[in-house]
């Protein structure tokens, strides 16, 4: 049972850090874009 607990916890674990860096990625590329755009602009 305890070893069912903890593998599901490393999963969760896993998963959330993975969608986390995911997201800010995708922030980063969103804001490179904006940039470039503003850029292009002036």
């Amino acid at each position: 049972m305890k070893k069912s607990i903890f593998a599901l916890l490393a999963v969760v674990t896993l998963i959330s850090t993975v969608g986390c860096n995911t997201v800010q990625g995708i922030g980063k590329d969103i804001e490179r874009g904006g940039e470039a755009i503003q850029r292009s602009t002036k």
